[in-house]
């Protein structure tokens, strides 16, 4: 049997959907047994979330008030203590995962495995390398703990409808301190979160300013979708680095994207590969975007984009 421990990402009130994921992959293991992990100042509200994914067999609780902010040097001791009877420990391939799972991996003395797209087996896994143009398998020793983050763009979220126990947990280990949460920044927009949100839009260099990037902003607004930007947006101070999408940015799996006046660079094309329905729009039908495109408009993105937002009411 394969005891898979999942440690739960959370903003302390509110599971990320990126759990849900990681529970999909764990369950893909032959003769999974999938645990998840909940460390936080108060565990309770989380706790119950987690335990209600189906296919979770427990749900470790860990309530210490060092726990609550998500610091790596503060939760790598206690997950890598609860984890010795476990043979996998999972985390999500998101900041907080790659932050928190190397330091894992290093205090239980392996390798980490990271960006498991497809389970081969137990001790073998699929990851992209070369920006997604080419997958590699991994091979973990069959007598080694396998440490690995899930990416989570390439799984499906599990279902609800579980009713795991929740058991409190104390790993009694030394909470390091010389590392201390400080303050936190970021800007509130309102909309869905980029890495998680059902539909996103997204613009490009042709947009040509921000001024001109606020037609994205509205289109986004009007259908309920987070909002995106490709790598020469960003470069060029239309819109800020927390919105690029790509091989160097964010990692998206949306159920509808529409890529506004993108030209389909491979690099942003790895963002958004999982993507399952690709809308573009670009005046030149000849961009390499429209090679993955769903559905394809050919035209000024000026002209278009209003009159979606008009037909839409």
């Amino acid at each position: 049997m394969s005891k898979i421990l999942i440690v739960a990402e959370h903003d302390g009130a509110k599971l990320n959907p990126s759990t849900h994921k990681c529970v999909t992959c764990a369950a893909k293991i032959p003769g999974a047994s999938v645990d998840v992990l909940v460390l936080a100042a108060d565990s309770a509200a989380v706790a119950s979330q987690a335990a209600a994914i189906a296919g979770v067999g427990k749900v470790i609780a860990v309530d210490d008030a060092a726990n609550k902010e998500p610091i790596a040097a503060v939760l790598a001791p206690q997950v890598a203590k609860l984890a010795a009877d476990y043979t996998h420990v999972f985390g999500p391939s998101t900041t907080f995962g790659k932050d928190l799972m190397p330091r894992v991996a290093a205090l239980l003395g392996v390798g980490q495995v990271s960006d498991i797209m497809a389970v081969e087996g137990a001790h073998s896994f699929k990851r992209p390398i070369y920006a997604g143009n080419a997958v590699l398998t991994v091979e973990v020793p069959a007598d080694a703990k396998v440490v690995a983050t899930v990416r989570v763009a390439s799984f499906e979220a599990a279902a609800m409808g579980g009713g795991a126990s929740v058991v409190k947990a104390d790993p009694g280990v030394a909470v390091p301190t010389h590392t201390r949460f400080v303050s936190r920044s970021g800007a509130t927009t309102g909309r869905p979160d980029l890495q998680t949100a059902a539909r996103v839009v997204a613009g490009g260099r042709a947009l040509g300013s921000a001024d001109g990037f606020k037609i994205i902003y509205s289109f986004a607004d009007k259908i309920g979708a987070a909002v995106g930007a490709s790598r020469a947006a960003v470069d060029a101070g239309y819109v800020p680095n927390d919105l690029q999408i790509g091989q160097t940015g964010k990692i998206i799996a949306p159920e509808l994207y529409f890529a506004i006046g993108i030209s389909g660079a491979i690099q942003h094309m790895t963002g958004i590969k999982d993507a399952r329905t690709i809308v573009a729009i670009n005046k030149d039908g000849e961009a390499p975007i429209f090679e993955s495109a769903d559905v394809g408009i050919v035209g000024d993105l000026f002209a278009i984009v209003p009159e979606l937002e008009k037909a839409l009411g």
